[in-house]
């Protein structure tokens, strides 16, 4: 690949940068998705399949390039068992707070104890939008 890879925090609608801006901020150091989805590529703006050490490239709804990250770990946890560090990282204050949010999030999917989500861990190397105008 010629290019870093990328990945498009989503939100609320398409002027909901709070995802990037918690990147930003460093309050957002993880970020959870379904095993299926993980590894499938969602568009120009949205590889897959992360892996530790991969540089990639933060863009916000509007594709706008926010930040870039560097991917640190890899793993897959159980809906019913979130460890602390991953629900910490998604900036929640417990993994209660995380279930519902993610259960909001995927109305589509049975979240159940034993569903799997792959957990992406990074870090932030650089800030390239804090401010965006439209």
């Amino acid at each position: 690949m010629s290019r870093r890879k990328r990945l498009t925090f989503w939100g609320a609608d398409e002027n909901d940068d709070s995802l990037p801006r918690a990147v930003m901020d460093g309050r957002k150091t993880v970020t959870a998705d379904t095993v299926a989805e993980y590894y499938k590529p969602y568009g120009e703006y949205g590889d897959s399949g992360y892996g530790p050490g991969d540089i990639i490239e933060v863009y916000d709804l509007k594709q706008r390039l926010r930040c870039v990250i560097r991917a640190t770990k890899v793993y897959t946890i159980k809906f019913g068992d979130i460890p602390e560090e991953v629900w910490r990282g998604e900036a929640f204050s417990s993994a209660e707070e995380f279930r519902e949010v993610h259960i909001r999030c995927m109305p589509h999917e049975d979240l159940h104890d034993d569903f799997e989500l792959v957990t992406l861990h990074f870090e932030l190397l650089e800030i390239v939008a804090r401010e965006v105008n439209d």
